[in-house]
């Protein structure tokens, strides 16, 4: 285990990104700059971890609580009919700090299989909006 900023993307975001939607004892959550849909958000553990192998196994289970607690959150807040959570160990692990994807879905939303479109934000404010509107509902289920 390791705590560093240095070099990791996501170790830096914990220390306060505009795109946090929810911080949490064991991770921070932040929507994804390349959303597959908006509200695409990862949660990550606030200790360093490459892969999932090496988060131990007593910090998992606390982890996963508030993974759970987020993709109720964005189901809530995105009116979404169900969520797809994901992670990449190494293959496809664009940044190599262990982190979970929750993305918002909707039955007929077009996605087949494991190759989706990723685009950007329309604006900063589409963002923010989404951003506070999964923030406020995870707030709200606690």
């Amino acid at each position: 285990m390791q705590n560093r900023i240095g070099g990791c993307v996501f170790c830096a975001l914990r220390e306060g990104a505009e795109f946090i939607v929810y911080e949490g004892k064991e991770s921070v959550a932040f929507l994804d700059f390349r959303p597959v849909f908006p509200g695409h958000t990862l949660v990550a553990p606030r200790k360093h971890y490459e892969t999932i192998d090496k988060v131990p196994d007593e910090e998992l289970g606390p982890l996963f609580t508030e993974v759970k607690l987020v993709a109720r959150g964005i189901e809530m807040a995105m009116k979404a009919d169900g969520v797809f959570i994901a992670m990449n160990n190494r293959v496809s692990q664009s940044v190599p700090h262990f982190h979970v994807h929750i993305i918002p879905r909707r039955f007929h939303d077009g996605l087949h299989g494991f190759f989706w479109p990723r685009k950007g934000y329309a604006s900063k404010e589409e963002q923010e909006a989404i951003r506070r509107s999964i923030s406020d509902a995870i707030k709200g289920l606690q």
